[in-house]
């Protein structure tokens, strides 16, 4: 399900789960291998990919909705929002290698890294919910604003559409777009130059960016009118 190397010292954690959804068991897991790469002495980066034809396709609905308890969608919601500020404020430099479709949750992973590379010749980055008539929540909304220009924002939240590497990394959502074989060897490439800045005062100086995006994470999810 999350499978965790060392290439020197980065550290390579591929997700390998099919989709990668945020599952009821994914989600530990995750967080179970990023707990690793905090404890781990020394210099050190992070670089996250995915596997096949996915990076992650981002929530897992059935899991969310399962009972129909208003409190376990929440508490469900809740998990995958605390990844997602997790990750933004890693103390150690993070890079994604988004290998294939990012979409929802799973974008929104992606652009919670300090830097992102995406293929240029397969998978899709893609915020769905205006289709799906779902609203963001304010915390998804505040970590996009604050990662990606707010022309973009706006265009990828109102239009739903479909961006490939090429298109994502013209749109400043990605900082480069790459072919398969070169997307892993260049995002090691930038974490291993950047693994000295590994230190808790890295995370601190990433929470004195972002105290709104943090705080609007932890915000519980707005209820229909």
């Amino acid at each position: 399900m999350i499978d965790l190397d060392r290439k020197g010292e980065v550290f390579v954690l591929r997700m390998d789960s099919g989709e990668n959804r945020f599952s009821a068991d994914f989600t530990p897991a995750l967080n179970r291998a990023l707990d690793e790469v905090e404890a781990a002495p020394g210099p050190k980066a992070l670089v996250t990919t995915g596997t096949g034809k996915f990076y992650s396709n981002g929530l897992d609905l059935e899991e969310m909705m399962r009972g129909g308890a208003p409190a376990h969608a929440e508490s469900y919601l809740q998990s995958v929002l605390s990844v997602l500020g997790r990750v933004l404020v890693f103390p150690a430099i993070t890079v994604a290698a988004v290998n294939g479709h990012a979409f929802g949750a799973g974008a929104q992973m992606a652009v919670a890294h300090d830097f992102r590379l995406m293929r240029s010749d397969r998978g899709f980055y893609c915020l769905p919910e205006i289709d799906m008539r779902v609203p963001l929540h304010v915390g998804m909304v505040e970590l996009l604003k604050a990662r990606i220009p707010a022309r973009t924002v706006h265009e990828v939240l109102v239009t739903g559409k479909r961006r490939g590497g090429a298109e994502a990394a013209a749109r400043a959502i990605v900082d480069e777009a790459v072919t398969e074989e070169q997307l892993l060897p260049r995002a090691i490439e930038i974490a291993a130059a950047l693994t000295s800045k590994a230190d808790p005062v890295l995370g601190t100086i990433k929470r004195s960016i972002y105290p709104h995006v943090l705080e609007a994470l932890k915000q519980p999810a707005a209820r229909p009118a």
